[in-house]
């Protein structure tokens, strides 16, 4: 060591003790360095998104009521149903056995049967957790695992299994959890016994095929039968829209003869097809409700 250095001073001992200590912060201060860089440059690192949230509720499917187009029915819950299931009965003259089920959303539909219980029923799978039940079926309308639409027949109502008559047991679940019933966004009530609430439904309703009546104060009616409720009257010649059609009660008009029905789209009901102005006692090209 040179004279004039700092430490020239010191003994040989000093010399050591100081050396050693700034030794040894030297390497603190380079572990604490290896230490901060790294989760300093991650945590700045602009190609680091952040977790999704997993607590975000999943979004539930826009539910549509299980049962056709312009169809009012009364609804009722049964307090032993732990599931939050709603039963449908129809309220529009029309008779409840035999109405078509329709899907309530779009999903995966799945046969299932329990004879001392729900009987025949569907179950469609519509993702992220939610699924529909629709208990009771007097036959299915499609295939175990078969993908099906909005607005599609699945089944026929009826009373199978534990029933004591027609009627439709709809069910939402997530996850595995009845929820309480919504359709088109807005929550059902949970009346104790029918006659109370009412919902038509808009399921299926469709564009529609255009057609123009004739004849004066023909009488729409609530369901495809002579003796269905008056809904409506055309008081002369109309363009209509009929989103579906169907055989109901035969009708006999200016020496025609025709069974079959049109459900029309803006007047809520159906007309004999008698009264629209086409040769065919089918119209082509319109399906069957």
């Amino acid at each position: 060591m040179r004279p004039g250095h700092p430490l020239s001073a010191l003994s040989p001992l000093s010399v050591l003790s100081v050396l050693s200590v700034l030794s040894v912060l030297s390497v603190l201060v380079a572990a604490l360095l290896a230490t901060a860089g790294p989760a300093t440059a991650s945590a700045q690192s602009p190609d680091r998104s952040p977790l999704p949230r997993q607590d975000t509720p999943l979004a539930a499917p826009n539910f549509k009521a299980p049962y056709p187009c312009g169809q009012r029915w009364t609804l009722s819950h049964h307090s032993a149903e732990v599931r939050r299931a709603l039963d449908f009965v129809r309220a529009d003259g029309g008779s409840t056995a035999g109405t078509p089920v329709l899907a309530s959303a779009a999903g995966t539909a799945t046969r299932m049967s329990q004879p001392s219980g729900a009987g025949n029923y569907i179950v469609i799978d519509h993702g992220a957790g939610w699924k529909t039940y629709y208990f009771h079926l007097a036959s299915y309308s499609v295939p175990s695992g078969a993908p099906v639409g909005q607005g599609q027949q699945i089944g026929v109502t009826g009373s199978s299994g534990n029933s004591s008559g027609a009627h439709i047991h709809y069910e939402q679940l997530l996850n595995g959890v009845g929820q309480n019933i919504v359709i088109n966004g807005a929550g059902l009530p949970y009346p104790s016994q029918y006659n109370q609430s009412y919902l038509t439904s808009d399921n299926g309703c469709g564009g529609g095929s255009a057609f123009r009546t004739w004849g004066s104060d023909i009488r729409v009616r609530a369901d495809a039968y002579l003796d269905s409720a008056v809904v409506n009257v055309l008081a002369g010649p109309t363009d209509v829209t009929v989103v579906c059609q169907k055989q109901g009660s035969t009708v006999t008009a200016d020496g025609y003869t025709n069974n079959w029905w049109s459900k029309l789209r803006d007047q809520g009901g159906f007309i004999s097809n008698i009264y629209i102005d086409h040769p065919a006692a089918q119209l082509p090209g319109v399906p069957v409700c």
